[in-house]
């Protein structure tokens, strides 16, 4: 609901835009300094409209985004004025549009902010790329039209690439943007014949700039995913390949112009990886030993260069020192070498024969491998270089495997990592171990056991692998005496705390792999269970909150699936589990040490949190059984009027063994729950409760029942005394019986009815000490 104060000043607001253009003479300036100019526009009113699609107001609207504001200007000039002049636009009138783009000398002036001698701003470029974006959309065949006519505004858009807005205006206009293409395929055909891929490729040679060398990188991947076939065939050709790898390995070329050509080669190795930029997918782990496909004449075309790249893998001339708090790296890593090292990993799971001979040659793993034990606590390299050597073994290729088992020695490196698992004091390695403290226990472990695991795993498929490890005595015994108890160790679904115990019976490898596998909507599931809070299911003591949420917004419920993950294991709903509603046999909020396991009850209900104990509004009837737990702060009782003509036994009601009235001591007791269930067909009260659970009796209440054949007291038996009397017959009197099965107070509930039943649990009360004094007295 808009404040009436809002609505005022609203109102007063759209009065003084229609009082602007009520005057005879008025300026733009005066309604770009309005407020409420955009949602005059976006309204489409039509005296505003009708101004602003003239041409002189569309070309000066143009200049606030295009041209600097002077120094001396005021600030609404330099700041306010163009951001209204870039909304109106993007409000995608389709007239004023349409004057900008039929217009030769307005579209003219708009790309006259490509020129070199302009200052180029950030704001004015983010406002620029909006503008061209907005007509690239909505008016993209006269746009596409007038670029193909000035074509030199390609090479422009090139040179600003280092601007991220100006990249992103080359990306969607290049038909690197899987919508742009597929709808104006005619319209963008002729980009295909520039040379648009060589501009942005010489960037990497031209330029010393990061920023340039980043987003000309994040441009070429988006045309290895997106862009049309022609461009796509061009940049996977080994021409085009040798050009980037020319320029990238240039000696006096910075890193960055490596790092990012190296990413380009893995995006057209494997366009699936999003590596980059805004891009960038965090969520995606490569699968250990997953082939993709790549055009085999692109990959030769790297091969060329693969002997250059491994050079860069040699650390023993660098002569930089980086101090870290486990001692110092001398030199570091640094990104080069793991982009190189990344590089060769996604270029193994290509699975192309011609690459594999050619890093065996080169002796490419033997380098990379130890590099795993000169860096122990760079977990980036740890994960590409486990990466490798998983694509190593799952190779087809044997000269492959055994490369990696005897000229590699990888069984004897790991033994060796595990014998001396503490950093070791050598000034000639990479890593050295700060002086005067104790020497650290090395960070590659963790990579070492998936490692050795892997080959285990393998050597059973493999009588190579197998082979190899059983001639090595040593590996034998340190597979017995140290892998398999650490195994045990660090097995999570063992651990009797820390993870849910749905989970432990899985057999898992991650919860990545549990999220993909599971043959539910955890989301939908997730979002049944708000619903049932939503509306006040469980908690019958806060209906005017329950009601009052009726009025949120949908999105105010919404699960995202990693909530709903956490949602759905915190309710330990299982795979086991064959209930057909997600309220179903889930008993959510019960401690294990206060249940005893059996079979499950047919036909059971759902227990409910243990806030439904501290209503004190219960409404039940039929074959309905109410159990109440041990808890001096719950209700100490409930009852249900049955209906004219039913048994006395189809109503029965538990009485707590330890209230007042009966004297118990025992109040330090842990709270049990309250729950509904259905007795059985047949009318005989029974002992299974929901989830295979029995109900337990202290010894207290044993001593109030007479005979262990009544497990329940019935309502007739309960309501012995005089005031008990005049009690039940109050109780009896509803206005209209309930329907057999209502056990939702916030559904059926009546003023009546709630003191009803707050007068049948006094009488209860009052009738159960009664009850056992007339015992006490025989």
């Amino acid at each position: 609901m808009i404040s009436s104060c809002h609505l005022s000043c609203l109102l007063v607001d759209l009065f003084q835009v229609e009082t602007i253009l009520d005057k005879d003479n008025f300026t733009l300036e005066e309604l770009l300094d309005e407020d409420e100019i955009i949602q005059e526009c976006k309204s489409l009113n039509g005296r505003l409209i009708n101004f602003l699609r003239e041409r002189a107001q569309v070309e000066q609207l143009i200049r606030y985004i295009v041209e600097e504001a002077p120094e001396d200007a005021e600030k609404r000039r330099t700041f306010k004025f163009p951001f209204i002049a870039c909304e109106i636009f993007t409000c995608e009138v389709d007239i004023i549009l349409k004057t900008l783009v039929e217009d030769d000398e307005l579209m003219n002036l708009l790309f006259s902010f490509l020129e070199p001698n302009n200052s180029h701003s950030t704001l004015l470029a983010g406002y620029f790329s909006k503008v061209v974006v907005c007509l690239l959309l909505r008016k993209a065949v006269p746009f596409l039209t007038y670029i193909q006519g000035h074509q030199e505004i390609v090479k422009k858009l090139v040179d600003l690439i280092g601007i991220t807005s100006i990249m992103e205006v080359l990306i969607r206009l290049v038909g690197a943007d899987e919508h742009m293409y597929t709808n104006y395929t005619e319209a963008m055909h002729w980009i295909q014949d520039t040379d648009v891929l060589e501009m942005i490729v010489d960037k990497f040679s031209s330029s010393d700039s990061p920023e340039v060398h980043a987003n000309a990188a994040e441009t070429l991947c988006a045309i290895t995913r997106f862009a049309p076939p022609g461009l796509s065939s061009k940049i996977s050709s080994p021409s085009f390949i040798g050009r980037l790898f020319r320029h990238a390995l240039e000696e006096s070329r910075p890193k960055s112009a490596l790092v990012n050509s190296l990413s380009v080669c893995i995006s057209l190795l494997d366009p699936r990886r999003l590596t980059l930029g805004t891009y960038h997918m965090y969520g995606r782990q490569m699968t250990h030993g997953s082939t993709v496909t790549a055009n085999p004449e692109t990959v030769v075309g790297m091969l060329e260069s693969l002997g250059d790249l491994l050079k860069l893998l040699d650390v023993s001339s660098g002569d930089n020192t980086l101090l870290t708090t486990y001692g110092k790296l001398q030199p570091p890593l640094g990104k080069h070498r793991l982009k190189v090292v990344e590089f060769i990993s996604v270029l193994l799971t290509v699975g192309s024969e011609a690459a594999e001979k050619e890093l065996i040659r080169l002796g490419a793993v033997q380098r990379i491998l130890d590099l795993f034990f000169k860096y122990p606590y760079n977990n980036f390299l740890h994960h590409h270089i486990e990466n490798i050597i998983v694509s190593c073994l799952e190779s087809k290729n044997a000269p492959l495997v055994e490369h990696l088992l005897r000229d590699c020695n990888l069984v004897g490196k790991i033994l060796e990592a595990e014998k001396n698992f503490t950093l070791a004091a050598d000034s000639d390695k990479p890593t050295v171990p700060a002086e005067g403290r104790s020497q650290p226990r090395i960070g590659n472990i963790g990579h070492l056991t998936r490692i050795s695991n892997k080959l285990i795993q393998l050597g059973n498929n493999n009588s190579e692998i197998q082979a190899q490890l059983q001639e090595n005595s040593e590996w034998t015994d340190w597979q017995t005496n140290v892998l398999s108890k650490r195994n045990a160790l660090e097995n999570v679904y063992q651990w009797a705390c820390g993870r849910p115990t749905a989970l432990h019976d899985r057999n898992r490898d991650s919860d990545d792999d549990d999220y993909q596998d599971r043959d539910y909507d955890v989301a939908a599931l997730a979002n049944n269970l708000s619903q049932a809070f939503r509306y006040g299911i469980y908690s019958n003591d806060e209906l005017d909150e329950g009601h009052g949420s009726l009025e949120r917004d949908d999105e105010d419920v919404y699960f995202d699936d990693e909530s709903a993950e956490v949602v759905i294991s915190s309710l330990r709903l299982g795979d086991d589990q064959e209930s057909g509603s997600l309220f179903t046999n889930s008993n959510w909020f019960a401690f294990e040490d206060d249940r005893v396991a059996t079979d499950r009850s047919t036909g059971s209900l759902a227990s409910p949190s243990p806030n439904t104990a501290e209503s004190n509004a219960i409404n039940g009837g039929g074959d309905d059984d109410v159990i109440v737990g041990e808890d001096d702060d719950l209700v100490d009782t409930a009852t249900s009027s049955p209906e004219p003509g039913t048994k006395a036994e189809d109503s029965e009601v538990s009485v707590p063994n330890n209230s007042p009235e009966l004297g118990s001591t025992e109040t330090d007791k842990p709270p049990e729950w309250v729950e509904w269930r259905e007795t059985s067909d047949s009318g005989e009260p029974s002992d299974a409760l929901p989830n295979g659970e029995l109900q337990t009796e202290s010894p207290d209440a044993a001593k109030c029942s007479p005979s262990s054949s009544e497990p329940l007291i019935s309502n007739d038996e309960i309501v012995t005394g005089p005031k008990a009397e005049s009690s039940v017959e109050e109780t009896s009197k509803p206005s209209e019986p309930s329907e057999l099965g209502n056990v939702n107070a916030s559904s059926g509930s009546t003023t009546s009815d709630a003191a009803a039943v707050d007068a049948g649990t006094k009488s209860t009360q009052e009738g159960t000490a009664g009850d056992k004094d007339d015992k006490e007295g025989n």
